[in-house]
């Protein structure tokens, strides 16, 4: 399932990659050496790690490995990556005029990607990627890679790179003001006996190494959610690094249609007492919840809300609305009592699966905070999309 990985870019022009020298250029690499990144040390881990990317794809296109600086030292040219109020040389930049920011500044997932002449003292030209915020940085990032030949899919579908001796980016201006559609990303469902057995094979499970290859993917894509693997695994207990590398990339995580609470139901197998059934073991349901809560922190994530049966089931005979609605003022009361915020400040998402569309149907409803996920029994890839949000 791969709800929605739509992305509405602006009109404007982006600065075009060329293969020999031309007035105003910045080089990205030729004789034999490539052009200096710059980033700062305060920015988001997410971004290094995206610069790293580059850093290794700019020597896959080359053969020549850019370095990656910190501090401004004799280079002539670079390429400057930052995100706004995280990069004190791109504030100053913005603070100057030497780049308008205003059509990006605030809003969710934007980018400019410009050529400046004379940014800072000893700089003759820089190519400047700047974001509004962490993965708008991010896919700016990314965006250069996709100019210089490297496909998204360069690892997953083994798409060659065309290898080039000289890479060189056009003057221009490349404003991106961020995506129609807020949350993008992928769910991987049904994934036994396939993606397991590959898994375990390569990586020796389910686990943070494989997962990291899911983020890279998601992102270069310009994606920023997953639903992670759940026929026996269990994204959050195992393998801890799990969710703390999908925060680290940026990677916004959820859990299934029938997992709420940020639990996955083998955590249930697992750790749950009793049955799954809120109406005689609500006490035992409300606390794993909790501890869901809890261990989420603050790490972004969209907390799926409502309950369904055990193992992908209705949850009663018919449409107990009243329950159901007792079951989300519970949730709802777990999330703010945990976080000590209001729970319309948290993301969640309720989803009209299979006979939870019927609750919708005959008229109930989550506060408006609240994403509705919108599907047709078993026609998920086409029409699951989360949170229109047209920007």
């Amino acid at each position: 399932m791969i709800p929605c990985m739509a992305y509405a870019q602006s009109s404007k022009i982006a600065p075009n990659i060329l293969f020999a020298d031309g007035p105003g250029s910045v080089t990205i690499s030729a004789k034999h050496s490539s052009t200096a990144l710059y980033i700062s040390e305060e920015d988001f881990p997410g971004v290094a790690i995206a610069v790293k990317s580059l850093q290794a794809d700019i020597k896959s296109v080359t053969n020549y490995m850019p370095n990656i600086i910190n501090q401004i030292g004799s280079d002539k040219q670079l390429i400057i990556i930052g995100t706004i109020g995280k990069n004190k040389l791109i504030d100053q930049l913005i603070q100057q005029g030497k780049i308008n920011a205003d059509s990006i500044t605030g809003r969710w997932e934007a980018h400019i990607m410009q050529v400046v002449d004379n940014p800072v003292a000893g700089v003759k030209r820089a190519l400047i990627i700047a974001g509004s915020d962490k993965r708008g940085t991010i896919y700016g990032i990314y965006g250069l890679s996709a100019q210089i030949g490297v496909s998204p899919w360069y690892w997953w579908a083994d798409v060659p790179i065309r290898h080039h001796d000289n890479l060189y980016m056009a003057p221009g201006r490349y404003i991106d003001k961020g995506p129609a559609v807020k949350y993008r990303g992928i769910f991987i469902n049904d994934e036994a006996p396939a993606f397991s057995g590959w898994a375990n094979e390569k990586f020796g499970g389910v686990n943070h190494l494989v997962y990291e290859k899911v983020f890279e993917l998601i992102l270069r894509l310009k994606g920023n959610y997953l639903w992670p693997a759940m026929w026996g695994n269990a994204f959050n207990d195992d393998d801890k690094l799990d969710p703390v590398l999908a925060d680290k990339y940026g990677i916004v995580m959820g859990t299934s249609h029938h997992e709420p609470m940020d639990r996955a139901q083998q955590e249930w197998k697992r750790y749950g007492s009793g049955v799954w059934n809120y109406e005689t073991n609500g006490a035992v349901l409300r606390d794993f919840w909790k501890k869901g809560i809890e261990n989420m922190g603050s790490k972004e994530t969209i907390v799926t809300v409502g309950m369904r049966g055990d193992g992908d089931m209705p949850m009663t005979d018919g449409s107990n609305i009243a329950l159901l609605e007792k079951i989300v003022r519970d949730q709802r009361k777990i999330i703010a009592d945990v976080t000590g915020k209001d729970a319309s400040h948290t993301s969640q998402m309720w989803a009209l699966y299979k006979e939870v569309q019927a609750y919708y149907d005959k008229g109930m409803r989550v506060p408006d905070d609240v994403t509705l996920l919108l599907c047709d029994d078993n026609w998920e890839t086409s029409v699951s999309c989360l949170n229109w949000a047209s920007q």
